[in-house]
């Protein structure tokens, strides 16, 4: 039996991919900053100096301007030839970008541009030890202190929280409902960061950043004060749209090396993939990963097209991180011993990937989204 795998997704920037993840060794630093984590900030700037960041962004402000579909297409074939490190890093600018579409022209310069250019870190902190997917219950204050910010609370699960140069730090001005968005460089005083052991995506270096009377200028606030959720709103439905291609992206590297192991190994005096115990589930994720990917797509061609689909990119990603961990898992069993230790890959991969159902909206807040699409909450109706 000899394997014909199908094409990946279509992508212009396919080659151009390949041979940036050939030179900067993509598959094998994958590995390394699982066994030794810190933060790849060489890789991290020839991907900027590829324009292999800000995807999505204006060419006016140093990106490639391309269409979500197409963004989520070049997110695929990163993640299928980097994992999760490289892909990730590729979306960063779009963690950001309401620093682009609501920020000042000086946070844009001094923040947006390099962060595009691969030559600042901006994280994002908006969960807190009490406040992980309920943002209202939010309560890191800011004092309004003359033409300062004064902040004092605790973010908590914070990605970069050791390597990131700033940070879009959510907190409340006041007793007012709504959430305000500060730039806040990281090396101010007041501030505290630790990192905690993670089961996964080592690289980002998790951890928890406290501000102990830390002062920020009312300059670098982002928008108007009280607005900062409505702004990030639109910015978590394409994130969302466009991880569920990251998950993907990992899972068919996973998929495709069991494929071939399948042809390779002989079980019973024949080859391990003529057992339909072993080919019919590898035929079902191939069928699984295809149509979430499509989902993903039409989701974000919708979103072009201005429409509202925060609950189809909601689906999108739950549906990614099940089909994904559905099939690394059927690789790790499918290679058996091998397949169970640190030899291979596949075992990062679904610790990696196992951040999904959690990061950006755990599974079952998204389902409590698309839930509300179907059935208004009562708040919510007119």
């Amino acid at each position: 039996m000899t394997a014909r795998l199908p094409a990946l997704p279509s992508e212009p920037l396919a080659d151009e991919i390949a041979e940036v993840a050939q030179r900067l060794r993509l598959a094998e630093r994958y590995r390394e900053l699982d066994r030794v984590p810190e933060f790849p900030r060489a890789e991290f700037r020839a991907l900027g100096e590829a324009r292999l960041l800000g995807l999505h962004v204006a060419p006016a402000l140093g990106g490639r301007g391309l269409l979500l579909p197409r963004v989520a297409a070049t997110l695929f074939h990163l993640a299928y030839r980097g994992g999760t490190v490289f892909a990730k890093l590729s979306l960063q600018p779009e963690f950001s970008s309401i620093i682009a579409e609501h920020g000042s022209p000086e946070l844009v310069h001094r923040y947006f541009r390099p962060l595009v250019r691969g030559e600042v870190l901006v994280a994002n902190q908006l969960t807190e030890p009490d406040a992980g997917a309920d943002a209202g219950a939010i309560a890191l204050r800011l004092e309004r202190s003359g033409e300062e910010y004064v902040l004092h609370g605790t973010k908590s699960e914070a990605a970069f929280a050791q390597d990131a140069d700033a940070a879009i730090v959510y907190g409340r001005v006041g007793d007012g409902p709504g959430l305000t968005a500060l730039v806040v460089p990281q090396d101010l005083p007041g501030i505290r960061r630790t990192v905690i052991p993670d089961l996964g995506e080592r690289w980002m270096r998790r951890g928890t950043v406290s501000y102990e009377a830390t002062r920020v200028p009312v300059s670098m606030r982002i928008g108007e004060e009280g607005r900062a959720f409505d702004y990030v709103r639109p910015e978590l439905t394409r994130e969302r749209a466009l991880l569920a291609a990251i998950y993907l992206g990992v899972a068919r590297a996973s998929w495709e090396e069991t494929v071939r192991y399948a042809d390779e190994r002989s079980v019973f005096g024949g080859p391990l993939a003529r057992n339909e115990a072993v080919s019919f589930p590898l035929v079902e994720d191939w069928a699984g990963a295809e149509a979430s990917y499509l989902y993903a797509l039409r989701t974000l061609e919708r979103f072009e097209a201005g429409e509202r689909v925060e609950a189809e990119a909601a689906l999108a990603k739950w549906m990614s991180t099940e089909i994904a961990l559905r099939t690394i898992d059927h690789a790790i069993q499918f290679h058996g011993g091998r397949g169970y230790s640190e030899t291979l890959a596949h075992g990062q991969r679904w610790r990696d990937v196992r951040s999904g159902p959690i990061a950006h909206g755990p599974s079952e807040v998204l389902h409590l989204v698309a839930a509300r699409r179907i059935w208004k909450a009562p708040r919510e109706r007119v």
